[in-house]
């Protein structure tokens, strides 16, 4: 399978003055959220706005600081979030809350995303309520 890594573009929508930080970093469909370095965090002044328990991939449990806003942009595909902050020089991560709201696909034959075969234009969500 290999591994499938993504080019984003991170920035701070609360100070668009502040110069956007261009990453590489490794999809990880068994994460939930974005992980960034504190260094990137930092860099975009992006504020710590609280703390969460964290599982790692060796079942282990630690406290992670939580900072956004942040926006990422893939390709055309752009939205807010909130981060996971790691370590300086963490490897950046994109996980399943990205992908789900980008709608994007892991397309692990070529490694790389995709925007998703049903909505190829934008972003297409699910809905469970009746909209009137």
């Amino acid at each position: 399978m290999g591994e499938v890594r993504v080019q984003c573009v991170i920035a701070n929508p609360l100070d668009p003055g502040l110069p956007p930080v261009e990453v590489d970093a490794l999809v990880d469909t068994g994460a939930v959220m974005p992980l960034l370095g504190r260094d990137i965090v930092d860099k975009l002044q992006v504020p710590v706005t609280r703390r969460a328990v964290v599982t790692l991939a060796d079942d282990r449990s630690q406290e992670m600081d939580v900072a956004g806003p942040i926006s990422i942009e893939i390709g055309d595909r752009k939205s807010y979030f909130e981060c996971l902050v790691g370590p300086v020089l963490v490897e950046p991560l994109i996980g399943q809350v990205v992908l789900e709201v980008l709608d994007l696909v892991v397309d692990t034959a070529r490694h790389r995303l995709s925007p998703s075969p049903e909505s190829p234009a934008y972003p297409s969500y699910k809905l469970k309520a009746i909209v009137q």
